[in-house]
């Protein structure tokens, strides 16, 4: 349990470092939520599957989407991200 804190705290206090040096910059750190289902969802039509276990190296949609599973939850997380920042 010590070393889940110790790596929480590392990681917010990365977030902390990087916010602030980037509004030093004029620019804005966006944060998604950790929940937010970036591989289970098709970056192509948005469906979101409900069940993908992490053997699953391929992401494959019944729209006929398919994709490396990091780089369709990469495409979801850059899409999430640009939808937060318009919210702003």
């Amino acid at each position: 349990h010590f070393g889940k804190s110790v790596a929480d705290n590392a990681w917010g206090m990365f977030t902390t470092f990087l916010g602030y040096k980037l509004e030093e910059q004029g620019k804005q750190l966006i944060k998604i939520d950790k929940w937010f289902p970036s591989s289970k969802t098709c970056s192509c039509c948005g469906q979101v599957k409900k069940s993908l276990s992490l053997s699953e190296r391929t992401f494959r949609c019944d729209c006929g989407f398919v994709a490396d599973r990091d780089w369709n939850a990469s495409i979801n997380i850059k899409n999430e991200g640009l939808r937060l920042l318009a919210l702003t």
